[in-house]
């Protein structure tokens, strides 16, 4: 039998590309230097902590460790659990950072998490005879379980294992997937993921784009009631629920995060949807209004708020409202079950703006239905609505989404390797052909678009006004453009 302060857990997003950001909803390396928190495996962490066990986070992307000091570092440590982060597009060099873990320490049980072993635990599992079990979906609670059956046994139990919801598990020959694990409803008995960053990581390490730098990221709620066929959390990790914390958690670990980041300069919370229950961002503003922090925050949200929570939200400390807009073309929209209609969107634009929120506005293309002149509607759409900042990108389908098994099941897409969804410098690659357009095309319009955004001399003018009535937003706007006029200015 293990002590529980024998037992050593690591739980690892492994090196990559510098600056891959693998747990945002399509990880790559960002043209704006975008670099994702570890945020789920951070929270998993935090509740292995609070259950008494021996934990460590590393993030080699962020810190810029490669293999050799990544294997140092574990090698040190001598972990009995490794948890090994994935995602689709770095699936293969996970598995290759797995296997050469379990080759340096032969004993480690090797656990894999996230969206891509998620939809693809049987092909992982058997592509990888290296890796004992995955993680499936939201994988906190089976982590705590797998620690505690390692508590108890010196070695992985087979009928033990069998019991572990959310599980699926190498025996002998075979693989075993064991039943799905309810989701967590109860998401205040987590330790505040700020907490975790702390001990763990330097906030200096993360930056997003449209948040001052440096910013703390965190949840209130998983789950996502939409259908869009392409957002890969809900369809493949966190479910159609929305479960949030109580308010009063949310606001305690602001004034948690004021009271020991006093560097920080804004919190972003990372929901699928932070507006999606009215009731419960109505109230987490009160409170932070109450608070007083002066603490500003960015947030995701539909394009549907009304004017008096937008109002609220503005008072609140809100910032700016990252929003999915996808495409000008309704039809588009309805076929990827946006539930959302252009007139809302422009609404909600000019909505934004009379309460003094910044909107970044996403734009895809690609999907079900798309033309040139479809892309082209969506660019027009894009300079009216004229938000703060915007992104142009081609679909990128995950397995498990609706997206993929569409692309699939019209043979649109074509890869050899998982490692086709990355250039060679780790950007976005489009693997998407469809009968109306390339991916050569798709890739093309995105970079025009991009160009034809941002060096427009109205929104040069308007980004030079910004920075006079709002010296506070120099510096973000002067570290996004130096990392991203790389990419702006190329044909």
């Amino acid at each position: 039998m293990q002590n529980k302060n024998d037992l050593r857990i690591i739980l690892l997003n492994p090196p990559y590309f510098p600056k891959f950001s693998r747990s945002q909803r399509s990880p790559a390396v960002i043209k704006s230097g975008t670099i994702y928190y570890p945020i789920w495996l951070a929270y998993a962490t935090g509740l292995l902590q609070k259950k008494g066990f021996d934990v460590n986070l590393i993030d080699s992307p962020a810190e810029g460790f490669d293999l050799a000091k990544t294997l140092e570092l574990i090698e040190k440590y001598n972990p009995s659990i490794v948890v090994v982060d994935t995602s689709t597009p770095s699936i293969e060099n996970d598995a290759m950072i797995a296997e050469r873990i379990k080759k340096s320490i032969p004993a480690a049980y090797i656990v894999m998490v996230g969206t891509h072993v998620s939809a693809t635990p049987e092909e992982t599992l058997r592509d990888y005879p290296w890796v004992n079990a995955v993680a499936r979906r939201e994988y906190d609670e089976t982590l705590s379980d797998i620690a505690g059956m390692f508590s108890h046994n010196k070695t992985a139990d087979t009928e033990d294992l069998k019991k572990i919801q959310g599980l699926s598990f190498r025996s002998n020959d075979s693989i075993v997937h064991n039943a799905d694990r309810p989701f967590i409803t109860d998401l205040d008995q987590f330790p505040f993921v700020s907490q975790v960053y702390k001990q763990f990581l330097n906030v200096e390490n993360y930056f997003y784009s449209i948040t001052k730098h440096p910013e703390i990221t965190i949840i209130t709620g998983r789950g996502c009631p939409h259908q869009c066929t392409y957002c890969v959390y809900p369809q493949v990790q966190y479910g159609h629920r929305y479960r949030h914390r109580s308010p009063e958690n949310v606001a305690a670990e602001f004034v948690y995060i004021r009271e020991n980041f006093p560097h920080v300069k804004e919190v972003f919370i990372e929901d699928d949807t932070f507006t999606i229950n009215k009731d419960f961002c109505r109230t987490v503003c009160e409170l932070l209004i109450k608070a007083n922090l002066g603490l500003p925050w960015t947030a995701n949200s539909r394009a549907d708020v009304d004017m008096e929570t937008l109002k609220i939200m503005k008072k609140a400390g809100c910032r700016l409202l990252c929003i999915g807009v996808e495409s000008g073309h309704q039809q588009i929209l309805d076929n990827i079950r946006k539930k959302l209609k252009i007139e809302q969107v422009e609404t909600f634009m000019k909505n934004a703006r009379k309460a003094g929120i910044l909107v970044h506005g996403c734009f895809m293309v690609g999907n079900q239905g798309e033309t040139l002149e479809t892309m082209e509607k969506t660019l027009r759409l894009a300079k009216r609505l004229h938000p703060d900042t915007a992104q142009f990108f081609p679909l990128m389908v995950y397995p498990g989404t609706r997206a993929f098994e569409w692309a699939s099941e019209k043979n649109y897409i074509k890869y050899r390797t998982y490692n086709d969804w990355l250039t060679s410098e780790g950007l976005h690659n489009c693997v998407i052909n469809t009968p109306t357009l390339s991916s050569d095309e798709m890739v093309s319009f995105c970079n025009r678009a991009r160009r034809s955004f941002y060096l427009r001399p109205a929104y040069i003018a308007s980004k030079l006004w910004q920075t006079v009535t709002h010296p506070s937003e120099m510096k973000r706007l002067l570290k996004s453009f130096i990392t991203f006029s790389r990419y702006l200015f190329q044909k």
